[in-house]
């Protein structure tokens, strides 16, 4: 294959909003969205329609609750019936497509996310409560899954000789499973949910692609870029609706091979349980399942850190997005030698970041996703406030409508308490002082997740230390735990964190294909081949 097969993987670059013309495009895009509010988007491709029926339900802009993002047709179990019927039927023919066609669509796509860069991202602006930067990360990150499982494909997709044999050719291939399930977040509505689509895509596997209620407008724009860039209506089937609908009627279906998952630990962990069920009828596999599954993401601040840098990186982690990600900073871990000099300026931190809607770049936070989110995170901030120290919570602002949350900081003695041991999904921080490195990794590790954490210090062996002890899936060092780069970093945990490989990384494909080795006597006439 001549296609990339020379070109190394580059990642795409972030926009650098301290520049005029970087920050003037933003806002035209934002402008070119806000006229394209409230349309409507069909089931199967996310195409525009000009009449909509009560099966259509609005999407809603978090910071400001009153104003529609568009409508969406959800599904019901007729409609996850009939997705299940076409992909079934052309999974054959999708399958048997060839490596080259499968790699130039996934290329074509990341081409077309590149021409819609910033309108992508202020899509997520307006849909995610996401802010410039937030979502500009997130339209790159989605680039790079098409990019590099592309180039992916071609070096897992040739088939490889194994052991040299005279008179004998033994080859390992990989095929498609089948009929792949994906069921993203919300959280990163574009590149957790093109990542998953893509991998499924690009390795020969027909694709459900049903995205999180929150943000199914996002979805829909995807599913036209699939459409427009050549993908058959029999290798994807776009399928919004509420999953506690018709989740279990996918998850559970004979049809189904392969189930990719991102979210909450207890969904995660149920459909799993679904999957391993023993097999209907029918059935003619196992179900691979892959989980993420969420974070409860410590740092470590040793007695030698360097506090500058400490107090912006775990800042930025933990209040980035509004703590609304699997890698967002919740527990900090600080040396006692540090500690008070480390928490006042950590508190002044957090106290100087400003509250307000995500289409105005001054602001840092923006709102939580919905109100279900608002009120369970201002449930758990009145809860803690009762029982722990409180080292800051945010004052509210009346002039702000839509679903924001306080930042909040605790200071946890216990490392029992329910803040301590739960994710909570928001920008609630539990500090714990700690008396030595041995009682911060003990600390860190007593929680159910190995997702993501780090620590700050000077020290090699302390470095070197928590490079083996501490549980993570990504140690970050000396640096903030978030913002994981497709291929430099790749991401993924686990204890209930996650099963499968890394997303982003070269055994990702892998999950998504089933291995085969074919051995082919070559002897003809008494004679071996040669080779």
């Amino acid at each position: 294959m001549t296609i990339l097969a020379n070109e190394i993987f580059k990642n795409a670059s972030f926009r650098n909003f301290s520049l005029s013309e970087d920050r003037e495009n933003f806002k035209k895009s934002l402008e070119i969205v806000r006229e394209q509010l409230g349309r409507s988007y069909q089931l199967k491709d996310g195409s525009l329609c000009s009449t909509k029926t009560s099966k259509f339900k609005p999407s809603y802009n978090p910071a400001e609750p009153s104003q529609i993002i568009g409508y969406v047709e959800y599904a019901d179990q007729q409609d996850a019936e009939q997705a299940l019927k076409v992909l079934a039927e052309g999974r054959k023919a999708w399958s048997r497509v060839s490596l080259e066609d499968r790699v130039k669509k996934t290329e074509a796509l990341a081409d077309w996310m590149e021409a819609r860069r910033d309108e992508l991202s202020s899509w997520m602006v307006f849909e995610a409560g996401k802010s410039w930067r937030e979502a500009d990360a997130d339209t790159c990150e989605a680039i790079d899954f098409c990019r590099y499982y592309a180039r992916e494909m071609i070096r897992l997709g040739a088939p490889r000789l194994m052991q040299k044999l005279q008179g004998e050719n033994n080859h390992l291939v990989y095929r498609p499973r089948g009929i792949s399930l994906v069921i993203a977040p919300w959280n990163f509505p574009l590149a957790i949910l093109a990542g998953m689509t893509i991998a499924s895509l690009v390795t020969g596997n027909s694709v459900i692609i049903k995205p999180a209620e929150q943000t199914s407008v996002i979805g829909a724009l995807l599913a036209q870029g699939l459409k427009e860039v050549g993908f058959p209506a029999e290798s994807f089937y776009f399928l919004p609706g509420i999953g506690e609908e018709i989740g279990p009627q996918l998850v559970q279906d004979e049809r189904v091979d392969l189930i990719i998952f991102t979210g909450s630990a207890n969904v995660g962990l149920s459909i799993i349980e679904e999957a391993a069920k023993k097999p209907k009828p029918n059935q003619k596999g196992v179900k691979k399942v892959i989980a993420e599954m969420g974070g409860k993401n410590a740092l470590i601040i040793d007695d030698d850190a360097d506090l500058d840098e400490a107090v912006i990186g775990a800042s930025m982690s933990a209040f980035g997005f509004q703590g609304q990600k699997c890698s967002a900073l919740s527990r900090l871990l600080v040396h006692e030698n540090v500690y008070d000099q480390f928490v006042s300026r950590f508190v002044e931190a957090a106290k100087s970041l400003r509250s307000g809607s995500p289409t105005q770049p001054e602001f840092q936070v923006g709102p939580v996703i919905d109100q279900e989110a608002q009120e369970r995170i201002e449930k758990t901030i009145l809860e803690a406030s009762k029982r722990l120290r409180t080292l800051y919570i945010q004052e509210k602002n009346p002039a702000l409508k839509g679903h924001f949350v306080p930042l909040a900081i605790f200071e946890v003695e216990d490392d029992k308490d329910f803040i301590f041991q739960n994710e909570i999904f928001g920008p609630v921080v539990a500090v714990k002082k700690v008396k030595s490195l041995d009682e911060a990794i003990e600390n860190a590790n007593s929680v159910r997740f190995a997702l993501t954490g780090g620590i700050y210090s000077r020290n090699p062996s302390h470095i070197e230390r928590v490079k083996e002890e501490m549980e993570v899936g990504n140690l970050y060092i000396n640096r903030g735990i978030t913002g994981a780069i497709v291929e430099r970093q790749p991401f993924g945990g686990y204890k209930l964190s996650g099963v499968g490989s890394k997303a982003g990384g070269p055994d990702y494909l892998i999950q998504l294909m089933e291995p085969r080795t074919i051995t082919e006597n070559t002897v003809r006439r008494g004679f071996a081949a040669s080779e």
